[in-house]
């Protein structure tokens, strides 16, 4: 296939797309060009995303227009975008967990048999082990979606994307759940994909990422843009000021906690699924940021989901405080003063159809019933108020639909629906995966905030300089067990890898 990489296979101009009190995007263009990569940087809430689901249909611009291989067109929905050859990996997965992963990659588009109305299932599933084998991923096509891992969920979504042939791929933060290895294998496809000159749209907050795999970054800000450059003319640093519109001296905030004693302990704690967490213990001092770091499928949440009572164990206990818990679901936790803040965030962590307030309040509603019967829902505004002023969450009110507000801003509501609980334990599973680097400095200071008030902090991260940068102590796990619990501020990250690897 032959490709002339001077001229553009998409251009978006002028684009302009507002909400009830926020204007999104803001005169905002940008050109591509075929067989190239062409990264989209920006804070969380800079418009990034707006601007890709306007060109995938999801959204429609008010002002401005967009040229798909020198032909202006109007994309008003999905299909119509797959049509003229554009296709989206969002950066939350949506898949149809109850089916598999053949009827996954080809929903809406099965192959049909001789017979009128009927599935060809024999070439479904040919055609998908062939893809699949092409990508050096090694699934069966039956495999449940439900049976698979997010970083394994996210390589479908990626196989699904190369199965339609597009010209233009848009990639929204691809890697936020893959291993080293999976992001190679990812850069291997991306690479192929423009061997044969489709272009790649590439959302990331990844810095080493961007430099590695783009051939041009643009960067938004507040819904405008800022500039486009060549990949090979920036560096870490000048990306980081020009997103956020100044130098960060420092990735991570000061920390002044001071730990205390030991008020919160697992011991022998075991799933009753041979394949997950074995013997695993630890302890938790007062106002301490512990770390816990391992690879992919080291069973970290699994863990953390079964202290909270949301998976069974064969033995172990939880101390808290000097007493042995029974935890048996999430409302036992809770009323003991643990919250969890999950991975997934769109899955399991936001409501998305409600109000920014009721995401606030739903966990501590109890509070705030007058009479048995009715909420006081003076109290309950005061308590959002409190907070969204408190976690300096940006949003245009407090009715505004939580799934309309950035990752960093619904992170930060879920952080505050814990806070109106008051415990004393967070345990917080990846709680800055997909969150820009400026939102990502406000979620730190919040957490370092609450262990100087002495709060116990429970971190799992995969990110090392996270780890590294945010950890009092760093338990590090490998294939369900604990392979070692480090010093934060002596270890390394050469250190965190031995031990991560340790039982492979």
């Amino acid at each position: 296939m032959s490709v002339r990489l001077d001229e553009n296979v998409l251009e978006m101009r002028n684009i302009s797309k507002s909400f009830p009190g926020v204007q999104a995007l803001d005169d905002v263009s940008i050109s591509v060009k075929p067989g190239t990569v062409h990264a989209l940087m920006g804070e969380n809430g800079a418009g990034k995303s707006t601007l890709m689901k306007c060109l995938f249909g999801i959204y429609h611009q008010e002002l401005g227009e967009i040229v798909l291989d020198g032909q202006q067109v109007s994309l008003n929905s999905p299909q119509e975008a797959l049509r003229k050859g554009i296709s989206m990996i969002h950066q939350e997965l949506q898949p149809i967990k109850e089916r598999d992963i053949a009827e996954n990659i080809y929903l809406g588009r099965y192959p049909m048999s001789k017979i009128p109305f009927l599935i060809d299932h024999k070439k479904l599933y040919q055609d998908t082990s062939e893809l699949l084998e092409s990508l050096d991923m090694h699934f069966d096509p039956h495999t449940k979606l439900a049976d698979l891992s997010v970083s394994q969920m996210q390589s479908v979504e990626i196989a699904k994307a190369v199965s339609m042939n597009a010209k233009v791929v848009i990639m929204d933060e691809p890697t936020s759940s893959l291993t080293e290895n999976e992001v190679e294998s990812l850069f291997k496809i991306i690479n192929n994909l423009k061997a044969k000159g489709v272009a790649i749209i590439y959302i990331s907050h990844k810095m080493e990422e961007i430099l590695k795999i783009s051939d041009e970054v643009t960067i938004m800000r507040d819904g405008k843009y800022v500039g486009t450059w060549k990949a090979s003319e920036l560096t870490t640093d000048l990306i980081i000021s020009k997103m956020v519109g100044r130098e960060l001296t420092n990735r991570f905030p000061a920390r002044h906690n001071t730990p205390g004693e030991v008020i919160f302990e697992v011991r022998d704690f075991t799933s009753i699924h041979e394949k997950s967490f074995r013997e695993v213990s630890f302890s938790v001092k007062k106002g301490e940021i512990f770390g816990i770091g391992g690879l992919v499928g080291a069973q970290r949440t699994e863990l953390m989901e079964a202290i909270f009572g949301l998976r069974h164990i064969t033995k172990g206990e939880v101390i808290y405080k000097g007493q042995t818990l029974n935890i048996k679901s999430p409302k036992d936790a809770i009323k003991k003063g643990i919250a969890l803040l999950t991975e997934d965030r769109r899955g399991s962590g936001i409501f998305s159809v409600l109000s920014v307030a009721d995401n606030v309040s739903i966990a501590s509603l109890h509070q705030y019933v007058d009479h048995l019967v009715m909420l006081n829902s003076k109290k309950i505004n005061n308590l959002v108020d409190e907070n969204v002023q408190k976690l300096n969450i940006k949003t245009p009110d407090n009715k505004t639909l939580i799934q309309s507000l950035s990752g960093g801003n619904q992170q930060k509501v879920i952080i505050s629906r814990w806070l109106a609980n008051n415990p004393d334990v967070f345990i917080l599973d990846e709680p800055t995966r997909g969150i820009d680097v400026g939102a990502k400095y406000e979620i730190y200071t919040i957490i370092t905030k609450l262990a100087e008030e002495g709060k116990s902090i429970i971190m799992i991260s995969s990110e090392m300089p996270e780890l590294l940068g945010m950890s009092d102590r760093i338990m590090v796990m490998c294939e369900g067990r604990v392979s070692g619990i480090v010093d934060g501020k002596s270890t390394t990250q050469e250190e965190i890898m031995a031990l991560a690897t340790k039982y492979m």
